[in-house]
């Protein structure tokens, strides 16, 4: 009897604990749930043209797959410059949280401080490999935040275009005194070292160029490569092409992202950021290389363009005044030091092994070692 009674007893209890661990689901399942069906609605602004191949595609693609490895618990409009707000205010609407998002080119901050031109591109400087490298490796992207964290903001890499064209000109240049009063749309230090030669320099969006320059309001223009250029029909308002690129040896685009807005989302989010950044960084590069020389070939053979080198002299004068322009930026405070001091060391380490990898090999390549 008493055997029957403790045999019950545990059952029920048996029974009882049961029920309860099926009514009562597991503290982090509530929260896991809660965080996945969250979702968020961005805004993108660009400094580019909609739809411009290269620039503005590649923001648009960054956007898609973003919402595509969120599942769309984040989806991003995008605007072109213009649509939400002008060119040169994508900097400021990003860090007041008009918008979440920016895709441009941080020498058009210079206003907010001189040395974010290092972060777009530096003249003579290094290659896309190598800033990438120096930007993911060797300490670039931490200084690069630590410039823009005043301003809440967050930078990502985003595409590169690689070395550009030297620019379109409307007459030969044929010694540095065909550069003198020649009014040129050159940002970032290239439109310092561009005036030190005695040019003027003149700040404009990419869309207002073709009308600039069909009017006279600049004389030249550089602005990226042969796919952007083709695309921006600059090969109808100017006959010469120049190279090379020593202006922009690459361009770095960036991502900007509000620091509240990204410091809101769940961390899972905040990865799929940074790696479609990462992915979209390598994917433009590759676009660039892949398109250029056709379209080139496309506006010499169709469209009459001629191609041509800058002559030495000019290229010698670019780089003194351009080691200058950057030397003086480390004289800007002590972060700007910093900065340029990074830059330089890894420059100086990089180059070395390009000479030894990529250069000599260049060279055996097209059989220029004399073999």
């Amino acid at each position: 009897m008493h055997r029957k009674l403790l045999f019950g007893f545990i059952l029920t209890a048996l029974l009882a604990a049961c029920a309860e661990t099926e009514q009562s689901p597991p503290a982090d399942d509530s929260n896991s749930s809660q965080t996945s069906a969250q979702t968020f609605e961005w805004k993108l602004v660009m400094s580019w043209p909609k739809n411009l191949p290269g620039l503005a595609t590649s923001a648009e693609r960054l956007a898609q797959n973003i919402a595509e490895m969120s599942n769309n618990r984040l989806t991003i409009k995008v605007f072109g410059a213009g649509e939400y707000v002008p060119a040169f205010q994508v900097f400021d609407a990003v860090s007041s949280g008009t918008a979440e998002m920016g895709h441009s080119a941080a020498y058009y901050w210079r206003g907010k401080a001189p040395i974010l031109a290092v972060f777009g591109t530096v003249p003579f400087g290094m290659t896309a490999q190598e800033t990438n490298s120096w930007l993911h490796y060797g300490g670039g992207l931490e200084l690069w935040r630590e410039v823009y964290a005043p301003f809440n903001l967050i930078p990502f890499p985003a595409g590169n275009s690689g070395v550009q064209m030297a620019g379109w000109f409307n007459k030969e240049i044929n010694s540095l005194a065909d550069i003198q009063g020649l009014k040129m749309r050159i940002p970032g230090l290239g439109g310092d070292v561009f005036q030190r030669a005695g040019g003027v320099a003149v700040q404009l969006p990419g869309n207002e160029l073709f009308t600039s320059l069909q009017t006279g309001v600049i004389d030249a223009t550089e602005w990226v490569g042969p796919y952007n250029d083709l695309a921006f029909g600059l090969h109808d308002i100017a006959t010469y092409y120049y190279y090379p690129g020593w202006q922009e040896p690459n361009a770095v685009l960036e991502l900007m992202v509000n620091k509240s807005a990204y410091e809101s989302l769940p961390e899972d989010l905040q990865k799929i950021v940074e790696v479609a950044a990462r992915a979209s960084n390598q994917s433009t590069l590759d676009e660039y290389t892949a398109r250029n020389m056709a379209s080139l070939n496309t506006m010499m053979e169709e469209h009459g363009v001629q191609l041509r080198k800058l002559p030495d002299d000019v290229v010698s004068a670019f780089r003194m005044y351009a080691n200058e322009v950057f030397d003086e930026l480390a004289n800007e405070d002590e972060l700007s030091a910093r900065v340029v001091a990074s830059y330089k060391d890894f420059q100086g380490t990089v180059s070395q092994w390009h000479a030894i990898a990529e250069e000599s090999y260049f060279e055996i390549r097209e059989g220029n070692d004399g073999s």
